[in-house]
C-alpha cells in the first residue's frame, strides 16, 4: 500500500511537470495566435445561389462553417439574390438579410440566430455595443434563451429543427449568470435532478438515497427528469464520453468552461437519435469553434460560513487561419471541504466530519479543426482531467471514521472527418474513445488512537469505444422545403473493471458491445408559402434505431415527431417514443457484498445490546433490459407583435417498465412499510450461513467480531427490476427582452412540476418518488434578469425548490428559495494596461438560506437535511478577474 501511495505521487508530481509544460505550450500558441488576430473575419470565396432565403442560409452556413440557425416560418417565403465574390461571413449574411425584415442575433462564439427585426422607438437612445465580439450593422444584441426552438441537438437533420423542447444555454448566459463550471449549469436547470452524482451530495451512502445517489467522484452528472445519470447521456461536440465511477454517471463538469460554445439540453427520450442511455433526455456541450488569441484568469470565493474556499486559475488561447483554427484551455483549482462544525444545523456531528467534499482539479482541452479544399474537414477533439477529493464521514461505528481520498482521471480523445458531396449531401466518419479511472483511497481511523487501517484502494475503470459512419441530405423537394435523410451505422463497447490493489484481485469485470444503425426523415409538408388557411406550418419527422447487443440481442426503438403552426405567433410540437436500454455493467456484475452493521446505523432503537444488521448489496447477473414509452406535447408562443417574447409550456410522460432500481439504502428502511419485502426480521442460520459463503467480501463495521446468532434482520437491497416507474410533469419557459434607458434588459426563467411514482414487485399500490425525501421535489423554477450596457452587465436570479416528505413521519419540509446576484464589467479595446480586462463579482445565495432540515431519531452521524435537493453552502462569493490579449 505505501509502495502504491509513493508511486502514484511521483506519477502525480511528473503529471504537474507535463501540465506546465502544456500550458507554455499553449501560452506559446496564444502568442502567435495574435499574429491572426482577424483571420476568423478574414474574407472567403462564396458562392451562393439565388432562391429561397432558407436554401441561401444554408449554404452560407456550410460555407462559412458558422452555425446559423432560424425557425422556418421566420424565412418562409422570402428570396435572395445570388451572392459571391470575397466577403467576411458577417458581410455576407448582411448582403442576404438585407431589405428581409430580419436581423441576426450572434449566441455564443460562431453561433448565430436569425429573427425578425425588433422596431426601436425614435426617443430611445441606442444601446452601446459590447466591445467584442465586433459589432455590426444588423446584429442584434448577444443574449442566450432558455428554451430555444430551433437547435441541432435532438435530430441529425442538418438545419432542421426538433419536435422536442430544447434548453439552449450559451457561453455569454452562463458568464451573465456567474457560472464556472458545466456542473453549475447543468444544476440551474429545472428539469435536471440535482441527485445522484453532484459534489454536494453526501458521500458513503449513509442517508439512504441509494448507490446512485451519492457524490462518489466529486464531478456533477446529467440527471434529467430524475431518472438517474445512467438514463441521461452527455456528448462532447456530438460524442459519447466514458462513464464515470461505478453507476455509470458521466461527468459533465470536467469539459472546461472556458472552451464552451454552448450547452443544448433535451428534456426528452431521445433513444432512436442517440441511443439506449438517452431515456430521460440529452445534453449535448458544443464547444468554440474558432477562439483568437489568449486569456488568463484567476477566481477566489468562499462561503461566508465557513469552508469551500476556492481558489481556481485558467488560461485559454486559440488561433484561427483561413482553412481551420484550434482552442486549447487548462484550468486548475483548489476547493476546501465543509466540515460538519463549520453550519450549526451539523455540528453535533463528529468531528472531522465533512458534509462537503473538498477537491482538487487539473482539466485541460485541446480542439481543431482542419479544411482540405472545399470538400473535406478534418476535427479532433481531446480532453484529460484529474480529480482529486478529500471526505470524512461516520457510519455504524461512532469509535471509527472512514476517510476517503478518491482521484478520478477522465481521457477523451475523438476524431472526425466529414465530406461534403454534390447536391448538399455530407458523409461522416468518426470515432471516439474514452477512459475514467477512479481510485478509492479509503482508510478507517480510530477516532482515541488516530491510527489508520486501510479499507479500499480499488479502481472502478471504465474504457468505451465508438465507430460511426453517417450520411445526411435531401432526398426530394416539396412545396414547403427539401425533405431529408440522415441515415449512418456504427459500433460501441464499453469495458467495466473493479480492480482490488489491496489484495491484488478484481471483483467485478464486464464488457458489453453492439452494433447500430438508425436513419431519420425530416418531412415538410406546409409552409407559409403553401397559402393553406389556418397553417403557417406542418412537418413530420420520424427516426428508428436498432441495436444487436451481444448480452440481449436485437431491439429497435422508433420516435415520430410533428409540427404545427397554425400561424406566425404559435407552434405546436408533439413526440412518441419507445426507449431501450440494458442495465449497467456495474449493476449486473457488482460484487455482492454483505455489511454488518449496529442496527442504529439503520434507525433501529428496539434492540439488544450486541445485536447486529447484515446489510446486502451488490449486482445481479439476472437483470432484464429496461424499456420505456415516452411523449411530449408542446405549444410555444413568439408573437410577431413583441418579437422580443418567447414561451414555451410542455407537457411529458415516461412509462418506464422493468426499471432497474435499488429498492432501498439505509436509514429507517426497516420500518418503511415500502421495503417490507426486502427485510427479512427473522433470518435463519442456514440463510446466513449461505449468504456468507456466496458473498464476494464481507465487511464488518461493528467492534465485535461477526456472530451469527446476533444479526437481528437482513436488509437485501440488490439491485432488481421495479415493475413501473412513471413520471409525468409540465414544464414552462419564456424570456422577454427590450430596451431600457441605454441598455437592454432581459427577463428569462424556467419552471417543471414534476410527479412520478413506483412500484415494486411486493406492492399492490405505487408510491411516490417525486416529493419525497432524497428523490426530485415536485416544483423547481429559476426566474431572473439581465441589464446589459455597453461591457457592463447585472444579473439577478431567484432559485425555488419545493419542499420534500420525509416518508418515515409524513411530515414535509419547507421549501428552498435562494437568491443569486452578478456583476461583470469588461473594459473593451482601449490603448492601455486596462484593455481586455474583464471582472466578475458573484454572490450565490445572496440571503444565506440554510437547508430545510428533517427529524432523525439518532442523529449520530447523518446531517440532518436532504443533500440530493437543498444546499449547504449558504452565502458563497467570488471575484475573478480575466485578462485578454
Amino acid at each position: 500500500m505505501i509502495e502504491q501511495y509513493g508511486n502514484r505521487r511521483r506519477q502525480a508530481l511528473a503529471r504537474r511537470q507535463l501540465y506546465a509544460a502544456c500550458f507554455l505550450a499553449l501560452t506559446t500558441v496564444g502568442g502567435t495566435g495574435a499574429v491572426h488576430a482577424q483571420s476568423s473575419e478574414a474574407p472567403r470565396a462564396y458562392a451562393i445561389e439565388a432562391g429561397t432565403l432558407e436554401a441561401a442560409l444554408n449554404q452560407l452556413s456550410r460555407q462559412s462553417q458558422v452555425q446559423i440557425v432560424f425557425p422556418p416560418d421566420v424565412v418562409a417565403g422570402k428570396r435572395a439574390s445570388a451572392l459571391s465574390g470575397q466577403l467576411t461571413w458577417r458581410a455576407a449574411l448582411e448582403r442576404l438579410l438585407q431589405g428581409s425584415g430580419l436581423e441576426y442575433r450572434q449566441i455564443a462564439d460562431k453561433t448565430i440566430i436569425i429573427q425578425r427585426s425588433e422596431p426601436r422607438p425614435a426617443s430611445t437612445p441606442k444601446p452601446v455595443e459590447t466591445p467584442r465580439p465586433p459589432p455590426s450593422a444588423t446584429r442584434a444584441e448577444p443574449q442566450a434563451t432558455d428554451l430555444e426552438r430551433m437547435t441541432v441537438t435532438g435530430t441529425r437533420i442538418r438545419g432542421g429543427t426538433t419536435p422536442s423542447p430544447v434548453t439552449t444555454i450559451g457561453s455569454e448566459q452562463i458568464a451573465e449568470e456567474g457560472f464556472t463550471d458545466l456542473g453549475e449549469v447543468v444544476r440551474s436547470v429545472p428539469q435536471n435532478f440535482t441527485g445522484g452524482q453532484n459534489p454536494g451530495v453526501f458521500m458513503g451512502n449513509v442517508t439512504g438515497g441509494g448507490m446512485a445517489n451519492q457524490n462518489v467522484t466529486g464531478g456533477s452528472s446529467l440527471n434529467l427528469r430524475g431518472l438517474g445519470p445512467d438514463a441521461s447521456l452527455t456528448l462532447l461536440n456530438g460524442k459519447r464520453l466514458a462513464y464515470s465511477g461505478f453507476v455509470q454517471a458521466v461527468d459533465i463538469a470536467s469539459i472546461p468552461v472556458d472552451a464552451v460554445d454552448r450547452v443544448e439540453i433535451v428534456a426528452d427520450g431521445a433513444s432512436a437519435i442517440y441511443g439506449s442511455d438517452a431515456v430521460g433526455g440529452v445534453a449535448n456541450v458544443i464547444l468554440r469553434r474558432d477562439y483568437e488569441g489568449v486569456a488568463v484568469g484567476t477566481r477566489y470565493g468562499t462561503a461566508t460560513d465557513g469552508g469551500l474556499t476556492t481558489r481556481e486559475y485558467h488560461a485559454t488561447a486559440g488561433t484561427a487561419w483561413a482553412s481551420g483554427g484550434l482552442i486549447a484551455t487548462f484550468k486548475r483549482a483548489s476547493v476546501d471541504p465543509i466540515y460538519a462544525s463549520d453550519r450549526s444545523y451539523s455540528d453535533h456531528l463528529i468531528d472531522p466530519t465533512t458534509i462537503y467534499a473538498g477537491s482538487e482539479l487539473r482539466s485541460g482541452l485541446v480542439s481543431a479543426h482542419q479544411s482540405i479544399g472545399d470538400t473535406l474537414e478534418l476535427r479532433l477533439d481531446a480532453l484529460r482531467t484529474e480529480r482529486e477529493q478529500t471526505y470524512n464521514y461516520y457510519a455504524g461505528s461512532l469509535s471509527i471514521y472512514n476517510a476517503m481520498r478518491p482521484e478520478t482521471t477522465t481521457s477523451f480523445v475523438a476524431p472526425s472527418l466529414e465530406f461534403s458531396l454534390p447536391n448538399d449531401w455530407a458523409l461522416s466518419f468518426g470515432g471516439a474513445w474514452g477512459k475514467d479511472e477512479f481510485f478509492t483511497d479509503h482508510v478507517r481511523v480510530d477516532t482515541d488512537t488516530r491510527v489508520a487501517t486501510p479499507l479500499f484502494y480499488e479502481c472502478h475503470c471504465n474504457e468505451s469505444k465508438v465507430y460511426e459512419a453517417s450520411a445526411e441530405g435531401p432526398l426530394f423537394r416539396t412545396n414547403a422545403g427539401d425533405a431529408r435523410l440522415a441515415v449512418g451505422a456504427g459500433y460501441r463497447r464499453n469495458e467495466y473493471s473493479w480492480d482490488d490493489h489491496l489484495a491484488g484481485a478484481t471483483k467485478a469485470r464486464g464488457t458489453e458491445s453492439s452494433r447500430f444503425g438508425y436513419m431519420e426523415i425530416n418531412l415538410p409538408l406546409v409552409g407559409a408559402q403553401s397559402n393553406v388557411s389556418g397553417v403557417e406550418r406542418l412537418t413530420v419527422t420520424a427516426a428508428v434505431r436498432s441495436e444487436d447487443y451481444d448480452s440481449f440481442g436485437r431491439v429497435s426503438t422508433p420516435t415520430l415527431g410533428v409540427i404545427y403552426g397554425p400561424s406566425a405567433d404559435f407552434t405546436l410540437k408533439a413526440t412518441w417514443g419507445k426507449s431501450f436500454k440494458a442495465p449497467t455493467l456495474f449493476q449486473r456484475n457488482y460484487a455482492m457484498m454483505a455489511h454488518l452493521f449496529d442496527p442504529s446505523a439503520f434507525g433501529v432503537t428496539d434492540y439488544a445490546e450486541g445485536d447486529t444488521l447484515l446489510y446486502l448489496n451488490g449486482g445481479n447477473p439476472d437483470l432484464d433490459p429496461e424499456r420505456a414509452r415516452t411523449w411530449t406535447a408542446s405549444l410555444a408562443f413568439h408573437p410577431e407583435a413583441l418579437p422580443g417574447l418567447d414561451a414555451e409550456l410542455t407537457w411529458f410522460n415516461v412509462d418506464y417498465t422493468s426499471r432497474v432500481i435499488e429498492p432501498s439504502a439505509g436509514y429507517g428502511a426497516l420500518d418503511n412499510p415500502i421495503y417490507a419485502e426486502f427485510v427479512d426480521r427473522s433470518p435463519t442460520a442456514e440463510r446466513l450461513a449461505d449468504i456468507v459463503s456466496r458473498v464476494d467480501a464481507f465487511y464488518n463495521y461493528t467492534a465485535a467480531p461477526y456472530d451469527p446468532a446476533s444479526v437481528i434482520a437482513i436488509l437485501d437491497v440488490r439491485y432488481v427490476n421495479a415493475n413501473r416507474q412513471r413520471v409525468r410533469g409540465v414544464d414552462l419557459s419564456g424570456s422577454y427582452r427590450f430596451d431600457l434607458g441605454p441598455g437592454r434588459l432581459t427577463i428569462r426563467g424556467a419552471a417543471s412540476w414534476l410527479d412520478s411514482t413506483q412500484q415494486t414487485k411486493g406492492m399492490p399500490d405505487p408510491y411516490d418518488l417525486a416529493g419525497t425525501l432524497f428523490n426530485p421535489a415536485k416544483v423547481n423554477a429559476r426566474i431572473g434578469a439581465v441589464w446589459s450596457q455597453g461591457g457592463f452587465s447585472a444579473s439577478t436570479f431567484a432559485n425555488y425548490t419545493g419542499g420534500v416528505t420525509n416518508t418515515l413521519d409524513n411530515v414535509k419540509s419547507a421549501s428552498f428559495t435562494t437568491f443569486d446576484a452578478t456583476l461583470r464589467y469588461d473594459t473593451g479595446e482601449r490603448g492601455d494596461a486596462w484593455s481586455g480586462l474583464e471582472f466578475a463579482l458573484a454572490a450565490q445565495n445572496v440571503l444565506d438560506r440554510a437547508p430545510p432540515l428533517y427529524a432523525i431519531d439518532t442523529p449520530l452521524y447523518v446531517a440532518p437535511y436532504d443533500s440530493t435537493n437543498y444546499s449547504a453552502i449558504g452565502r458563497f462569493l467570488s471575484l475573478s478577474v480575466t485578462k485578454r490579449w
